[in-house]
């Protein structure tokens, strides 16, 4: 008895089309500008040394998006062969924007400056950072791959208003804010650059002989600013610390991670980890959002999968001395739609690569101006906000509105500690009123999803989950997940929270999970109350 074929007719998979170009400049400049970013904020805002930055951070952070690219790369082969389709599209695959500046601000910045404050040498003080950097990011990766085995179930309980609410939050106050202020230290060559981008990746208008709207930004932006800075009409770039890029060149530093040394920083992580875990969490959701675009764009991916890879791809990063967590792009539809297919992810693994893993990205650090590639951030961040509210349901507009606010308090955190470290010394109400946005702002993402959760929840009518959000958060500040009273921002236990600042005084995390709790009680009463009113009714 003869055997059944499966044979499948199949057009050869056209892997390389002309589109890549465009899609290999969008996705390539997009995580050649969050290395930029990573690099110069640290440098900028904490004094972190350049060159140790360069020599340990980078490398490692290449060899996620290399090992994500490769994977997604070779998922479009098989998805090609799968469908014997010849228009696939690799997914895109790429440094975390969100998660930069996360990392910066609440994790390395401040590991390297509490370390500087307890007595260690620059050196030791940027080594602890990174080591606290790694276990951040390997925690991330091992928490996305667990994910990937319940990737629908986290999305459907939480709500998508909290999720992306939170993400919508970092993109207006920090992805935005941040690099206009950086693009008005510099309007001439900020104003070209956001122009060109806003005209064409925002506004989708073709740029002059078809150059990549990201490429023409770096372009038109560098020209400026080497014309102003040689004529003395435009002044230095103070994003960039200067540096010798041949003594970047071959880095060896980061084989060190290898050594495992870094697991010794464990401890001092757990205290970043409610920063670091919504980071990742909104990667996850991210990554089925994206699974979901592709599949809308014609190209079926395995969602599980699809967040496994990122997960991989984060962990081996993290653990060969890189800072910041990969994610699929949400712009496969984009990508498809310039023409990309698989050859630009390939295109993008071997660049970066090279960059990371030769040292050469020290000169393009040094050669891109930074207001010419921050508009491209600004971009992102608009894109992200754009999608949040696109994403959600209209009924949950107020949700995603009141996400924004605890990162708005972490925005004026950023501002008031530059302040108090070149020595401002507030006193009375303005003392009192700074603590109140140094709590809000403590553990911000995670109250922007559970605020946006149980706003949401109200919204539905469902009283008695939004008291459950109101329980959450009572227990979140028990332990300093939130509303932490230290300007650490460490986490504690309810019973061992210990010495609090004198302008705690009536708002101790006891306190405030009172408060959360009775707000709780108050929604469960009133559930209960209307149950009763309904059931009481002919």
């Amino acid at each position: 008895m003869g055997q059944r074929s499966h044979f499948r007719p199949t057009t050869a998979y056209r892997w390389a089309a002309p589109g890549d170009l465009n899609a290999f400049f969008g996705l390539s400049i997009d995580n050649l500008a969050d290395l930029v970013l990573a690099v110069s904020l640290l440098a900028a805002v904490f004094d972190y040394p350049v060159e140790f930055a360069l020599s340990h951070f980078v490398p490692g952070t290449a060899v996620g998006v290399v090992v994500g690219d490769l994977i997604f790369t070779w998922m479009a082969f098989r998805l090609a062969r799968r469908t014997g389709r010849s228009d696939i599209t690799a997914m895109p695959l790429g440094l975390d924007t969100p998660s930069t500046f996360g990392m910066v601000f609440f994790v390395l910045g401040p590991a390297y400056a509490a370390s500087l404050a307890g007595g260690m040498e620059r050196d030791a003080a940027a080594r602890h950072a990174w080591h606290i950097g790694m276990c951040a990011i390997v925690a991330s990766g091992v928490f996305k791959v667990l994910c990937s085995f319940v990737a629908s179930h986290v999305r459907r309980l939480v709500p998508r208003a909290g999720l992306l609410g939170s993400l919508a939050a970092i993109a207006l106050a920090l992805i935005t804010f941040l690099p206009l202020l950086e693009i008005f230290d510099s309007p001439l060559v900020g104003f070209a650059s956001l122009g060109i981008v806003l005209a064409s990746l925002t506004a989708r208008i073709p740029f002059p002989a078809r150059i990549p709207g990201a490429l023409a930004a770096l372009l038109v932006g560098g020209v400026i600013h080497a014309l102003g800075t040689a004529s003395g009409w435009i002044p230095a770039d103070t994003l960039h610390a200067a540096i010798d890029p041949r003594a970047a060149l071959w880095p060896m530093e980061w084989l060190a991670a290898l050594r495992l040394e870094w697991l010794e920083a464990w401890r001092d992580t757990v205290k970043y980890l409610p920063i670091v875990i919504p980071f990742a969490l909104g990667t996850v959701v991210g990554g089925i959002d994206c699974t979901e675009s592709a599949a809308a764009a014609g190209d079926e991916y395995d969602t599980g999968h699809v967040i496994a890879v990122e997960g991989l791809a984060t962990i081996l990063a993290g653990a060969c001395g890189g800072v910041i967590q990969t994610t699929p792009y949400i712009g496969h539809p984009a990508y498809k739609a310039m023409g990309g297919r698989a050859a630009y992810t390939l295109a993008t693994a071997v660049f970066i690569g090279i960059a990371g893993l030769t040292g050469t990205f020290a000169y393009l650090y040094q050669a891109i101006p930074g207001p010419a590639i921050l508009p491209i951030l600004i971009f992102i961040g608009l894109e992200i906000t754009a999608q949040s509210f696109q994403a959600t349901p209209q009924r949950h507009y107020p949700a995603v509105a009141i996400a924004c606010v605890p990162a708005l308090a972490a925005l004026v955190t950023i501002q008031a500690d530059k302040l108090l470290a070149a020595g401002a010394v507030p006193s009375g109400t303005l003392a009192r009123e700074l603590f109140s946005i140094r709590l809000l702002s403590s553990g911000f993402i995670v109250t922007s999803l559970l605020w946006a959760g149980m706003v949401a929840a109200l919204l539905d009518r469902k009283l008695l989950v939004a008291a459950g959000w109101c329980l959450a958060a009572a227990a979140g500040t028990l332990c300093g997940v939130i509303h932490s009273p230290f300007p650490d921002g460490r986490l504690f236990l309810p019973w061992d929270i210990g010495q609090l600042p004198a302008e705690a005084l009536g708002r101790s995390p006891l306190e405030l999970a009172s408060a959360y709790a009775v707000l709780a009680a108050l929604f469960a009463a009133w559930h209960a109350w209307l149950r009763g009113r309904d059931h009481s009714s002919p």
